[in-house]
């Protein structure tokens, strides 16, 4: 059954913060909230990264929020996120969500044309297809990773992406591990010569970046156990690892190696891929999705009478002549006091910059420069001293972990969440908007990053049908 109906909440939170269903708004359309420049769409969040989105408010974007889904548990999720936001007693937001769910959720939201960003973070099966259609209707697309999940669509993609270049609208993914403070300081660190040297070409035995992603199916999100839609265990639906996950990774390594540089899908080498399963018991799967049995589209994955998920991959390959490799596994569940966590190796001619996040880091991500050639340690040091204090990061400090080891101690401060890297995103694209347009090396980077890790699904799956 269609519906179109106001998610309200307390009667005290509307009236000290002008809620939902108040009188400074129309009921059907928000006109007063409308003047602002960006008015957001959400369509079928079926992934909790939809809702993160609106963790915050923005000054130029409405409160009024038009959400598009067909009907199910999904999105009622979704608006139980919204009003966590709008309800917390520490810096409340105030979003108005203006929800249609029937069988044409999408077809309404294109007719109806509420805003001007659509924001899509759910089941990956169609995104190439919402993302296409998004752009031919004249709205900018702000795509939650990943934007395809098959070879079949990276021309889809890469038309999108044209198409939306000749309306002058954009469309951009969410690339929330660029802010992540450790990852940053590698990525300035290895633009120190002093300190790092060159960037190795590596091998493809020793290759000269490595990023290894470890994630977790039972998690917490905002303080409460997540639960997850029996889909995204289905790789048809969400997507195998080796194109989900890994999208950060290759992205990262574009980022931090050539950064601001225009990539090419000329410029990748695909040289090995692999993909494993996670097995998942029953009782697992219902920990984590709250159902009492699996669905019939997931037999096909039952194996032993547990259930299968090509959520694990690896990637071998060369950027511009440079060996990199791309690995990401997926747990049922992290280990006490731990989370996902994330290893990151690039090897320079002077030394390697290296993130850790294990258990004697106490799971936070942690920056060395390890393996340190060409100087004593004590003149390293003085270099890697006055490289940090060059930065825009006051108060970071260096530290020895072990022979021919430092650490850079970063203050708590700079300590963002994963959460909350989602507004830093949405910010920014805000900001590209207003100017218009995109760095002129960002569209082409997104077209070799998808171009990458489907090739890396294509060589994998070649391999399992060979074997």
């Amino acid at each position: 059954m269609k519906k179109l109906f106001f998610l309200i909440i307390s009667a005290g939170f509307l009236a000290s913060c002008g809620g939902r269903g108040s009188n400074n708004t129309d009921n059907s359309t928000g006109t007063m909230e409308n003047n602002k420049p960006v008015r957001l769409i959400t369509v079928d969040p079926g992934h909790f990264h939809a809702a993160l989105v609106q963790k915050i408010m923005y000054d130029k974007v409405s409160r009024d929020v038009h959400l598009y889904a067909p009907e199910g548990p999904d999105y009622q999720q979704h608006l139980n996120r919204i009003d966590s936001y709008n309800s917390r007693t520490e810096n409340p937001t105030s979003w108005n969500e203006i929800v249609y769910t029937g069988p044409d959720f999408f077809e309404k939201m294109i007719t109806e044309n509420a805003g001007n960003v659509v924001v899509l973070s759910g089941n990956n099966r169609k995104k190439a297809e919402y993302i296409s259609k998004s752009i031919a209707a004249g709205m900018n697309v702000l795509a939650d990773k990943p934007m395809i999940i098959n070879p079949d669509d990276f021309e889809l993609l890469r038309s999108a992406f044209k198409a939306a270049g000749e309306k002058g609208i954009l469309l951009y993914d969410i690339m929330t591990e660029r802010y992540e403070i450790t990852t940053i300081l590698q990525k300035l660190l290895s633009q120190k010569s002093e300190v790092f040297g060159t960037l190795q070409k590596g091998s493809r035995e020793d290759p000269a970046v490595t990023k290894v992603s470890v994630h977790h199916f039972s998690k917490l999100v905002s303080g409460s156990p997540l639960i997850r839609p029996a889909w995204f265990f289905d790789v048809v639906q969400q997507g195998e690892g080796i194109v989900d996950v890994t999208t950060h990774l290759v992205d990262l390594v574009q980022w931090e190696c050539f950064p601001e540089q225009i990539l090419n899908t000329s410029d990748v080498n695909m040289v090995a891929a692999k993909r494993w399963p996670t097995v998942i018991s029953p009782e697992e799967f219902s920990g984590v999705t709250g159902l009492e049995s699996i669905p019939d589209y997931l037999q096909k994955d039952m194996k032993d009478g547990n259930l299968n998920v090509f959520a694990n991959g690896e990637m071998i390959y060369q950027l511009k002549g440079v060996f990199a490799k791309v690995s990401v596994e997926w747990n049922y569940k992290a280990p006490p006091g731990g989370g996902d966590t994330h290893y990151s190796v690039m090897k320079g001619s002077q030394c390697d910059l290296v993130i850790r996040q294990g258990a004697e880091e106490k799971f936070i991500p942690t920056l060395y420069a390890e393996n340190i050639r060409g100087a004593g340690i004590d003149e390293f040091t003085a270099k890697l001293n006055a490289a940090i204090s060059s930065l825009p990061y006051d108060g970071l400090t260096v530290e020895s972990a072990g022979k021919n080891v430092l650490r850079i101690n970063i203050p708590a401060k700079y300590r963002v969440t994963h959460e909350d890297h989602f507004g830093q995103v949405t910010a920014r694209f805000l900001e590209y908007m207003e100017a218009g347009k995109l760095p002129e090396w960002e569209v082409p980077n997104m077209i070799t990053k998808y171009y990458t890790t489907t090739s890396a699904l294509r060589m994998a799956l070649e391999q399992k049908q060979q074997n």
